[in-house]
């Protein structure tokens, strides 16, 4: 099998790579994250014109990409960028509404006139089986009530896919006129509430739980990508500051109990690589499910691994807010409770 990136997808991920380096520095980042919307409009609207939005979609669905590769290519480098802009509940929501055969919605979000997010999970738990949000014909219209917890990219957003449960399953609905709460995450970036009161929706479908299922299993799929970005750029922080660092009048980087510990580090991250490649081969295969959760499962364990060893390795300075290495720890974790931790993935392979 050829692991190389297509010559399309290999100018994506270079493009966004100088890109993020130069105008998404870690400062910056850092001055955007404490303020609502938890990002910045600005860059935001600059991704959105560099195209990312569209490799989220298939070109018969009005994107230029869509399959697991393309996603993967995107998230690495946003992981690698430390990138706190919505992109995760941006992908989630184009890619279910260009599902559902909304096309004037994807049109919209791919021009970036408009931005969803995508809200499933509830204060009870992430599982569909959990979801208590009911949607209710009155006349012409549909009336949501329920709550939604941690939707991602929340803050800022134009519009919000809600699941719900009709008698029909569990259907998609857009909403604009939701009440919401919203918060900053703890590694940056945005999330929020959403409470629904007798909210008035569209109705996109009666029935999408494949759809909502899907766009979950692609989220996941994201978010190890993001990891092994994440993962990497740690790793080279961390062998760069045991070259740097001197015990005993030489860099404490010949030590070779510290050696084997980077080695363990960077074998872990090729196993999640790996995983992570196999799992975006099977995206869209009827046992995607089963694949995306090997892989979170996987990463899940991984990042806690490769974000604890780079604390331990670096010392007191890798805990400190001005060192980089203290926020790209703080995501791996956060990315392993994000859509379902390793439990829950492990979890979802016993039950299939």
């Amino acid at each position: 099998m050829d692991f190389k990136l297509t010559e399309d997808r290999q100018m994506l991920s270079d493009t966004l790579r100088r890109y993020l380096a130069d105008q998404y520095t870690f400062d910056f980042r850092n001055s955007v994250i404490d303020t609502a919307p938890y990002h910045s409009t600005e860059k935001w609207a600059e991704l959105v014109e560099l195209g990312l939005i569209g490799a989220f979609v298939t070109e018969e669905k009005g994107g230029f990409g869509g399959a697991g590769f393309d996603l993967t290519c995107v998230f690495e480098e946003v992981g690698r960028g430390l990138c706190v802009e919505p992109l995760l509940g941006a992908m989630m929501s184009v890619r279910a509404t260009a599902e559902c055969g909304a096309e004037d919605l994807v049109e919209a979000q791919i021009g970036g006139a408009q931005r969803l997010v995508l809200a499933v999970f509830e204060p009870e738990g992430e599982g569909l089986d959990l979801i208590r949000t009911t949607a209710t014909k009155s006349g012409d219209a549909w009336v949501l009530n329920g709550r939604k917890s941690v939707v991602y990219g929340l803050p800022g957003a134009d519009g919000v896919l809600v699941a719900a449960k009709t008698d029909a399953g569990l259907g998609l609905f857009l909403t604009k006129d939701a009440e919401t709460l919203d918060y900053a995450m703890i590694d940056g970036g945005g999330a929020g509430e959403v409470i629904l009161d007798n909210t008035t929706a569209t109705c996109l479908s009666e029935d999408a739980t494949a759809i909502i299922e899907a766009a979950l299993d692609a989220g996941r799929l994201a978010l190890c990508a993001e990891a092994v970005g994440v993962m990497q750029v740690l790793t080279d922080m961390t062998v760069d500051y045991l070259r740097q660092r001197k015990q005993f009048g030489r860099p404490i980087a010949s030590f070779q109990a510290l050696q084997h510990r980077t080695v363990d580090m960077a074998i872990e991250i090729e196993q999640c690589r790996a995983i992570t490649i196999l799992a975006a081969s099977k995206l869209e295969t009827a046992e995607a499910g089963k694949y995306v959760a090997m892989a979170k499962n996987l990463i899940g364990r991984t990042a806690n691994l490769i974000a604890e060893e780079a604390i331990q390795l670096h010392g007191g300075i890798g805990m400190t807010w001005e060192y980089p290495g203290s926020h790209y720890a703080k995501r791996l974790s956060m990315i392993d409770h994000q859509l379902g931790d390793r439990y829950a993935q492990l979890y979802r392979l016993m039950a299939a």
